[in-house]
């Protein structure tokens, strides 16, 4: 059995829990990473907000914890619509005064079986709201088609929903600041593959810091959802020669979903 809190530390953790409520963080996870206990407050070494870990924490028997606003609506269209609204015209990060037009939030089949997941909004995507519609989305147009999908059949977002000026990689603390919602909209499609585009989107995810080259030809266990990983339609376009290994990605994510390609051209 876990130690009783005193008292003083028990509202600590509740005023923390109800001020990660307010910037739309729910879930709380245990930190993994190395780093000193010194370095952090009494209550953050106990809890610490952060969607790629794996042990998580249960808190209710020490304080009451606001439920997430899409846990009570059974359709996933209406849950996804609380989450839009519960991030609102954010300003949780420094991306909102940096030049971006407007938060990119995510687009498709509420209820698919399949989910895209890329690094960031580019400039098209700023401009009309949607991901993946420039270049880099007219080829995962092409490789949705070929494995025998329609993009309104999918669901489609990225790690961080505002454009990074100059289309820079975005910070860790960006990622780590959005990605709540991310996590969100992925519990509420409930897809039954996800699908990582580029190394930004894997590493978030997995929380994994290895090449390509390793994290690619694998299934991962993404909380009880199977994910893989392939390269981002932008690196493709800069190096075709890598087509033909993503394509074998695509195959590994079709034979999960029993899907059967009309053609492997992308």
């Amino acid at each position: 059995m876990a130690p009783a809190l005193n008292p003083q530390l028990k509202r600590a953790l509740a005023d923390r829990i109800r001020y990660y409520n307010e910037l739309g963080i729910y879930d709380f996870y245990r930190r993994e990473t190395h780093v000193p206990t010194t370095q952090l407050q009494p209550e953050e070494r106990e809890l610490v907000p952060r969607a790629n870990a794996s042990a998580v924490i249960s808190a209710p028997d020490l304080f009451e914890v606001t439920a997430k606003p899409e846990s009570v609506i059974a359709d996933p269209a209406q849950g996804l619509l609380a989450i839009r609204e519960d991030l609102g015209d954010c300003t949780r990060c420094r991306l909102h005064k940096q030049g971006r037009k407007q938060i990119v939030f995510g687009v498709g089949d509420s209820r698919a079986e399949l989910m895209f997941i890329g690094e960031a909004p580019g400039a098209d995507e700023d401009s009309q709201g949607e991901p993946f519609v420039g270049r880099a989305g007219q080829l995962l147009n092409n490789m949705i088609k070929a494995m025998g999908l329609r993009r309104e059949e999918i669901y489609i977002a990225n790690i961080i929903k505002c454009r990074p000026p100059g289309n820079r990689t975005p910070e860790r603390d960006e990622c780590e600041t959005c990605s709540p919602f991310l996590m969100r909209q992925i519990a509420t499609i409930k897809p039954k593959v996800l699908v990582a585009l580029g190394a930004v989107a894997a590493k978030t995810l997995l929380a994994i810091n290895a090449p390509m080259s390793e994290l690619r030809g694998h299934w991962y266990d993404f909380r009880g959802t199977k994910l893989a990983v392939t390269y981002h339609p932008a690196f493709l376009l800069r190096d075709p020669r890598q087509k033909k290994e993503a394509w074998k990605d695509l195959q590994m994510v079709m034979k999960e979903l029993g899907l059967v390609a009309p053609s492997p051209k992308m």
